[in-house]
């Protein structure tokens, strides 16, 4: 498991398709978020209705014509499409704030063994320390909207903040996005070590 989240992930933000800054030292404090992984494919049918609603979901918590601060939440598209084309086209269609793993990047296809997605549309609720709070909220979406965002946000203990201003979140958001699967990594890693550890001082305790 710990080779899970081996490598750079590599993250593009849909603003102007830039890569978003991943080195950032795992010791760091995480960002203060909820993450949405969100596995779709702009062909197929099921995402087609489903994806406006999300978009509708997102932009009324993100967006300060509907909110005076932007909710502590980030969302990042992890397409099945078959061409770049595709995915791109969908994407222009998609609120700025969204972000994607780079098409053809190997480690979308680690995500859906991970959260072993058979089918989509699916989003998956991470913690910031890349808990899972929810396996598959797209009936939660698209029955409440909005309002189940406050059920998810008391779920991963999100510290308010007040102070700070949207645009100020927003360019947060876009920094360290990949924190929380970083720091995922980084557990399952440690786990691993731990169990190397025990093994080796049972081995010596035999001798």
């Amino acid at each position: 498991m710990a080779s899970l989240f081996a490598g750079k992930v590599l993250i593009v933000n849909n603003r102007d398709r830039d890569e978003v800054e991943t080195e950032r030292e795992l010791g760091l404090a995480l960002e203060n978020r909820v993450m949405l992984l969100y596995f779709g494919a702009a062909e197929c049918p099921r995402c087609r209705s489903f994806a406006p609603r999300l978009k509708d979901f997102f932009v009324r918590l993100t967006d300060e014509f509907y909110v005076e601060r932007a909710s502590q939440l980030c969302l990042v598209y992890v397409s099945r499409d078959a061409t770049e084309q595709q995915e791109a086209a969908f994407l222009k269609s998609m609120p700025k704030r969204w972000l994607s793993l780079r098409f053809g990047d190997e480690f979308k296809r680690e995500l859906e063994l991970r959260f072993a997605v058979s089918e989509v549309p699916r989003v998956v609720v991470l913690k910031p320390n890349g808990d899972v709070i929810v396996g598959n909220a797209v009936d939660e979406i698209t029955s409440m909207g909005p309002a189940c965002f406050q059920n998810w946000q008391e779920a991963a203990e999100l510290v308010d903040r007040n102070f700070r201003l949207a645009e100020d979140f927003d360019d947060c958001a876009r920094r360290s996005i990949t924190d929380p699967l970083r720091r995922l990594k980084y557990k399952l890693g440690k786990k691993e070590e731990s169990r190397s550890e025990e093994q080796r001082e049972d081995g010596d305790e035999s001798l």
